[in-house]
């Protein structure tokens, strides 16, 4: 939570304590009308800050993630390049993409895309 939103809603709960208590006032031997025009603007002013700190709060907790795939191939790996097994187009590491925990490759040529699977060595 920011700090702005923190300062809004002590502020709000201020104006709003004291709104209320100029309401309840207007209505005694030595109350005056103006005090329920000052006592509807404060409680008006509570709720918009309520409502600020509410919208900062919410800014505050949109963050990015970010996500970063590292593949490691087990063993000795003598690769030039990775063709496609639709074209023959070579593809490159950008065309990898990690989907449902599996790496897919997807070709730049022929839109082809298929799953990554290590074969057994032996």
């Amino acid at each position: 939570m920011k700090a702005g939103s923190v300062i809004s809603y002590i502020l709000a709960a201020i104006f709003i304590i004291f709104s209320f208590l100029l309401l309840l006032g207007s209505g005694g031997q030595g109350g005056s009308p103006t005090w329920i025009v000052y006592g509807i603007i404060g409680l008006i002013l509570g709720f918009v800050l309520i409502f600020a700190g509410v919208r900062l709060s919410a800014a505050a907790k949109q963050t990015v993630q970010n996500v970063t795939l590292n593949v490691d191939l087990p063993g000795n790996v003598k690769m030039d390049t990775i063709k496609c097994e639709s074209c023959g187009a070579p593809l490159a590491a950008e065309d990898m993409k990690l989907v449902n925990g599996a790496v897919t490759v997807q070709c730049h040529s022929c839109g082809t895309s298929y799953q990554i699977t290590e074969e057994p060595k032996w």
